[in-house]
């Protein structure tokens, strides 16, 4: 079982770039890359929740759960 980040298909629902959106969380878009490209190991709930706000979304949206 593993966990799937969809944050590239947020990205595109709401039309934001990953430079725009590091500068609004405040991570580096190297991290922040790292997560969307899913080679990510953990994520910070302080990270997370920058997300979630700015995106105007829930963990849920960003974060899906998949059997493998």
């Amino acid at each position: 079982m593993k966990i799937i980040v969809k944050l590239d298909e947020m990205m595109a629902k709401r039309k934001i770039r990953l430079k725009e959106l590091s500068e609004l969380v405040g991570i580096t878009e190297a991290n922040l890359s790292i997560l969307k490209n899913e080679k990510a190991k953990a994520i910070r709930f302080s990270t997370l929740e920058a997300l979630c706000k700015t995106l105007n979304c829930q963990p849920g949206d960003i974060l899906e759960f998949e059997k493998e």
